[in-house]
């Protein structure tokens, strides 16, 4: 072996740059240097660096009077060519392959061992030459290298490694076993087509038989083989692998904290300026889903600065919003917008798969972007029909974590599902109806199909299907007339059924949502209410919301019309009391007609944990007002007790004056004790001048016989 005092680089057509060679050199060294000096003519002459028109600072490699088709190893997995050193019976030459994308600072070098030196023939040693070739003359051997830029021969064919391609080979494997056994039989580089192969398996399998995969490619014995070539091979990939690489092993499993992982993503974080846009948007799927590191922190930092700086060259709309998904809230806020006006400038490219993702993007990125989310509702309303499940679970969920309410798009996708009810699984319905509940939005026609169903198919129900349902329907207050009865029974057939093996919480909620919807089914109620169970209620799991619960149905036991008169039989702990919400414009407007405070009483507390917010006393027919100061009046029995309740939006279901099941619930425990209620919408009162407030509330308070007959400025809202 020779002796080299630094890395062999080429200059022109010089081989050595610097070589320290024995003086003795004997005539196979001489006849060495004399062939390697003609494969050097095959190398380009000069090089220019260019920067990528995407303007994602990807350097482009340019070779003046080279063809890269006649190149020794064009083709070098289909477009792999870093700098490579090739191995000759033992001897090491840094060789600079055409097409080389590197990055300042980082050298890139593979190690391929080659039988075979570029002529027809192999070659053997003599006593005369350091290589000869069995009956091809030296100037055979010089005219092979020298034209070798013609066509590709079978010479070039023979050379080249045979390429592997990852979908085949996913074709041709069953199994991620059986993409690791044939990794193990003739390995290849590079090793990030085994990984693409695995996870492209993985894809067209069931979840279940995802997991059992992915266990046995941890067990087998080839995988830390495959991640050791993989740890030899990340400074010599091509880019795009790395990254698809990456995507690959999270898709997979393999955890984060893997040495495998964290040398991927920093040798991706090394090369960051070879990122063009396809590379950003597979570099944004893969750090979509992963946790946050040191490693995975930088590259989102990274991401964002090439972002900000290249947002309008961003060409496919694909690429915009995984790139939004994946750089996520803690974005700044200007970043944000730059990516919604990008976004809306290219609405009129959004397809309908584009429209509906859109949700999710912008709730991954905590930005809510009303008129973006408008126009993309409109495509979506429009396309309901065949929207997959999951999309539509996403739209919700993400209108949810927005706080976006859209009353039109809740009411296509509640109407799409009533009207192919029978295509839908009841866990689908059911778990629909939950998002819709946490938007408070009541879909009347969804929820009167799903009571067809538990009536006619009471025992299709599990006791989480029970619970569910129950708490929906009693959260929106929802009842229909012709079958409330009926599904109420059979609601509590089907939890009497499973009353032997259900959990304390779920039965107490259970019985939670019968008690607010004014019913008392018997055996769920004794269960409940033994001390037992009562005391594990109080002493476990969420206790805060186990009190108030119990407290709900001690006094609805109490107050309606039940089975029980004296409530739970064990004492509760008592509530906090409930924080009086301000009302100054209210009580302004009260004393203006009603002339004064001695009418009316602020902020009162009831038994049972009521509060309302103004008490007036009138007579019955609510024509006149009595003063708290006349002793007469109160002690009348013709006085009537009127409950002034100043209400949020929150309390209706949406865009609707239907109150929602605790609301409903107070105004009928306040009936049985004697109350009148008037509700007051704060939202609406406080848009009112003062003149038109009073003439409001004078709508409100007095009855209609009251009032004179050439009516109010503003409509009743009763």
């Amino acid at each position: 072996m020779l002796p080299f005092s630094k890395k062999l680089t080429f200059v022109g057509s010089s081989l050595f740059e610097s070589v320290s060679v024995d003086s003795k050199m004997n005539n196979k060294a001489h006849s060495l240097l004399w062939n390697i000096r003609q494969f050097s003519t095959l190398l380009p002459r000069s090089r220019a660096l260019r920067i990528n028109p995407l303007g994602f600072c990807k350097p482009e490699v340019i070779h003046s009077k080279w063809n890269p088709r006649n190149h020794v190893l064009n083709g070098f997995d289909e477009g792999l060519q870093p700098s490579a050193r090739y191995l000759f019976r033992g001897t090491f030459i840094l060789k600079s392959v055409d097409g080389c994308t590197q990055t300042k600072g980082i050298s890139h070098t593979a190690v391929l061992k080659l039988d075979r030196i570029l002529c027809p023939k192999r070659l053997s040693f003599d006593s005369k030459h350091s290589f000869a070739s069995d009956g091809a003359s030296e100037h055979d051997l010089m005219k092979t290298n020298l034209h070798h830029t013609s066509s590709e021969d079978a010479l070039t064919k023979k050379m080249r490694p045979t390429p592997v391609n990852h979908g085949k080979l996913a074709q041709e494997c069953n199994s991620l076993s059986d993409v690791l056994d044939t990794f193990s039989k003739a390995p290849t580089f590079p090793g990030s087509i085994y990984f693409l192969a695995m996870w492209t398996i993985a894809k067209r399998v069931s979840e279940d038989k995802r997991r059992f995969e992915v266990q046995l490619m941890f067990r087998h014995p080839a995988f830390n083989q495959l991640c050791d070539q993989m740890m030899r091979e990340v400074k010599i990939m091509h880019y795009n692998h790395l990254l698809f690489s990456l995507n690959a092993m999270v898709k997979l499993g393999v955890p984060q904290n893997s040495l495998m992982v964290q040398t991927l993503l920093r040798t991706i974080q090394e090369r960051i300026n070879e990122c063009d846009e396809r590379c950003l948007s597979v570099l944004s799927t893969a750090l979509e889903p992963m946790e946050p590191c040191l490693n995975v922190n930088a590259l989102r930092a990274a991401i964002q600065i090439l972002v900000d700086q290249q947002v309008w060259k961003i060409d496919h709309i694909f690429t915009l919003q995984t790139v939004m998904k994946c750089i996520g809230k803690d974005t700044p806020l200007a970043l944000k917008k730059k990516l919604e006006m990008k976004a809306l400038k290219e609405l009129g490219r959004f397809s309908v798969v584009n429209s509906q993702h859109m949700f999710e993007v912008l709730a991954a990125m905590d930005h809510r972007s009303v008129v973006l989310l408008n126009e993309c509702s409109k495509v979506v309303i429009d396309n309901i029909h065949g929207c997959p499940f999951k999309v539509l679970i996403g739209i919700l969920q993400s209108c949810k974590h927005l706080r976006y309410q859209n009353e039109d798009l809740f009411k296509s996708i509640a109407d799409y599902v009533a009207t192919t009810f029978d295509i839908w699984k009841l866990k689908q319905v059911i778990f629909l109806l939950l998002l819709f509940e946490t938007l408070g939005f009541r879909p009347s026609g969804l929820m009167d199909k799903l009571m067809e169903k538990v009536i006619e198919e009471p025992g299709s129900l599990n006791m989480k299907n029970i619970v569910s349902i129950l708490h929906v329907y009693s959260s929106l207050n929802h009842a229909h007339k012709g079958q409330n009865r009926e599904f109420l029974e059979a609601m509590a057939s089907a939890l009497t059924g499973c009353l032997h093996h259900m959990s304390s919480e779920n039965l107490l909620s259970a019985v939670h949502s019968f008690c607010m919807m004014n019913y008392f089914p018997l055996a769920p109620i004794n269960q409940l209410i033994k001390k037992g169970i009562i005391n594990e209620l109080l002493t476990s799991g969420d206790t805060e919301k186990n009190i108030h619960k119990l407290h709900v149905l001690n006094t609805c036991l109490k107050l309606d019309e039940s089975a029980y008169n004296k409530g739970i039989p064990v004492p509760l702990p008592q509530l906090p009391p409930s924080l009086p919400y301000p009302n100054e414009k209210v009580a302004e407007v009260l004393s203006s007609l009603l002339e004064g405070e001695g009418c009316f009483s602020k902020n009162v507390q009831l038994p049972h944990n009521y509060h309302i917010d103004f008490e007036i006393r009138m007579d019955a027919n609510r024509t006149q007002v009595f003063s708290f100061s006349d002793r007469d009046s109160t002690s009348t029995t013709n006085m009537k007790r009127v409950a002034v309740l100043c209400v949020p939006k929150s309390v209706y279901c949406l865009n609707s004056q239907h109150p929602r099941g605790l609301l409903a619930m107070k105004i009928r425990h306040l009936n049985v004790m004697g109350f009148h209620v008037i509700l007051i919408n704060n939202w609406e009162l406080r848009k009112l001048k003062m003149e038109d407030a009073v003439t409001f509330m004078k709508t409100k308070i007095y009855s209609n016989d009251a009032l004179p007959t050439s009516g109010a400025t503003v409509q009743s809202m009763d």
